[in-house]
């Protein structure tokens, strides 16, 4: 894999390891929860379980992506592009779902995409 394309793949795992960070570590906060549409701290209350559980669905795409690049060889690379394709499929769902959510689904799944194609192209 080109050393482009490894750059977006590092960028889609840094970012997912930040929605981690989000999701399961610092739901609770107000200032948090609210960028993922809740409104307040009922619905918060409700959405933790289903947050936590989502935080760490993106820290394991985000090991895989990252975990890839360090494996190396043409396993790791295949590895780490197949979690790109999950991150970008996840994104296009995410718009899809709710068109409110088009820029955090634009950026979760632009870094991905330009990794696979980069990776394809180059």
């Amino acid at each position: 894999m080109n050393v482009v394309a490894q750059i977006f793949v590092v960028i889609a795992g840094l970012f997912h390891v930040a929605v981690f960070v989000m999701e399961s570590l610092l739901f609770r906060k107000p200032s948090t929860y609210k960028r993922f549409l809740v409104k307040d701290e009922t619905e918060a209350a409700a959405a933790r379980p289903w947050a936590f559980n989502q935080g760490f669905y993106n820290l394991f795409l985000a090991i895989g992506a990252l975990g890839g690049l360090i494996w190396g060889g043409d396993k790791g690379h295949a590895i780490a592009l197949f979690a790109c394709a999950c991150m970008a499929g996840a994104g296009l769902v995410l718009v899809a779902s709710d068109r409110r959510m088009l820029q955090a689904a634009a950026t979760q799944a632009v870094p991905p995409i330009a990794a696979l194609v980069l990776a394809a192209v180059l």
